[in-house]
């Protein structure tokens, strides 16, 4: 599995503003994020094990699935920008906010997830549609792992 690009995404986003300006941060954030979504549809395609029948009715499923995820991407990316470049000075009221975002955007990433899941398990033989679910956890899991080791903590 390639996940360099995420680690250079998360080195990009959780260091407090280098010299870079906040539009080539955003450019370079999304270039990022656009070669992980490319490296998790590689790990898919090489795991799964799909005919050529469960591959047509997988990956119209997968894309539309990966594009409702980049939008809560973006938005949490949203949110460790702003949290990053207000670290030094965040108020209590802004910690507040950005926790109650971070809490919506799991909770919606959870429903995704859910809804999803099932769709696949409507196309694919309950074994691959598990296997989906197992690749999709432990893809989420490595990700997260990575970019929430990154963030500093709020003091």
């Amino acid at each position: 599995m390639k996940f360099f690009p995420l680690a250079a995404l998360v080195a990009i986003v959780a260091l407090p503003q280098v010299a870079l300006s906040q539009e080539s941060l955003k450019a370079d954030e999304q270039i990022l994020l656009q070669q992980v979504m490319t490296d998790r549809r590689s790990v898919y395609a090489s795991n799964m094990g799909m005919t050529e029948i469960e591959s047509r009715a997988f990956w119209p499923i997968y894309d539309e699935y990966e594009g409702k995820v980049k939008a809560l991407n973006d938005r949490f990316l949203d949110l460790v920008n702003r949290y990053v470049a207000g670290y030094d000075t965040l108020t209590e009221q802004q910690a507040k906010e950005m926790l109650d975002e971070k809490m919506a955007i799991e909770k919606e990433r959870m429903q995704l997830k859910q809804t999803y899941t099932k769709k696949v398990e409507k196309v694919l033989p309950p074994k691959k549609a598990l296997r989906y679910a197992q690749i999709e956890t432990r893809v989420d899991n490595m990700l997260r792992r990575d970019v929430y080791g990154l963030i500093p903590l709020a003091r």
